[in-house]
């Protein structure tokens, strides 16, 4: 293969990844119309930090145990299925009425950009996914290392311009996703689906 089709290879290959709705898609959206773009703009860059942090783990062999090791698979699974529920079940229980802080409360409470990255890093799924699909678009005698955080930057790149629509595309809709009931419905719609990822994913094989 060589490179150029190794790159358009994978770019296709990567935004069908991308557009895919999933965990990623939920968190953008919910954040992005009810706490606003911002918000929703530190999630979308801690989930790509989560992205990087599969990549040098892959890029330097660290990530190949997951592919190998049923214990460590399962440890980070669980770990990842946890917080998840953590997640789901404070929305659940806690729905807010607006996402304004209140006097004194913490600010890292709402610490988007650490959830998005968490969200991503203790999901075991993108480490066998990088470990089992980026190898296929290295080409032949160059460096896996500098290939594989190519290859991780063009998902990065594609993720972040998703996001962006997303947010984009709530701005529309902001005033009315803001409105008390709005706002404990879709913390309790976020919470259900938080729980139904970390059941799947708790349930998931390789």
């Amino acid at each position: 293969m060589s490179v150029t089709d190794a790159l358009i290879a994978f770019t296709l290959a990567a935004t069908l990844l991308t557009l895919t709705p999933g965990l990623d898609t939920a968190l953008i959206l919910r954040t992005a119309a009810a706490e606003g773009g911002k918000k929703a703009l530190h999630a979308a860059l801690g989930i790509d930090v989560g992205c990087f942090v599969w990549g040098a783990l892959v890029a330097f062999g660290l990530g190949a145990l997951l592919a190998v090791s049923e214990l460590a698979y399962s440890l980070l699974k669980w770990c990842g299925a946890a917080y998840l529920c953590w997640l789901g079940i404070q929305l659940l229980l806690r729905p807010r009425q607006s996402f304004s802080l209140a006097a004194g409360e913490p600010t890292r409470a709402n610490n988007w950009f650490l959830r998005g990255m968490l969200g991503n890093v203790l999901n075991p799924k993108m480490g066998v996914f990088y470990v089992s699909f980026l190898p296929q678009f290295i080409p032949s005698g160059h460096s896996p290392i500098l290939w594989t955080f190519l290859l991780v930057s063009i998902h990065v790149v594609l993720g972040t311009l998703w996001s962006l629509t997303l947010i984009l595309a709530t701005r529309y809709a902001s005033g009315v996703l803001k409105k008390p009931g709005v706002v404990m419905w879709m913390d309790r719609v976020t919470g259900c689906v938080f729980l139904l990822f970390a059941a799947k994913l708790a349930i998931s094989r390789r």
